[in-house]
């Protein structure tokens, strides 16, 4: 059984003849170009994760700071992207209990 199917597809000469320069210089049979044209399509168009609110939300803070002329570390950016669930909080100081004397 075939686990690949058969497409034909119409280009205008000077795309066909650019298509071809790339394959040669890749060394790469015209399906596998056509696949790899496809794959980088569809990742820049549908991205197989979408964004969080939460991380457009932050995207949306960071591009108001650098028009403002203010930045952003990378670190409070990540932090901005976290839920306030998980953001790690500073370890205090336990209070030690007080050593007893050994006893002899």
């Amino acid at each position: 059984m075939r686990t690949t199917q058969t497409m034909t597809i119409s280009l205008p000469p000077a795309l066909l003849q650019r298509f071809e320069e790339v394959r040669k210089a890749e060394s790469r049979t015209r399906s596998e170009l056509v696949r790899e044209a496809l794959r980088a399509y569809f990742e820049g168009r549908y991205p197989a994760v979408r964004a969080t609110k939460a991380e457009i939300a932050a995207l949306r803070r960071g591009r108001l700071a650098f028009r403002q002329g203010e930045t952003l570390s990378l670190g409070q950016f990540l932090n901005d992207l976290e839920p306030a669930t998980n953001r790690s909080r500073a370890k205090r100081l336990s209070k030690a209990a007080p050593k007893r004397p050994a006893s002899s």
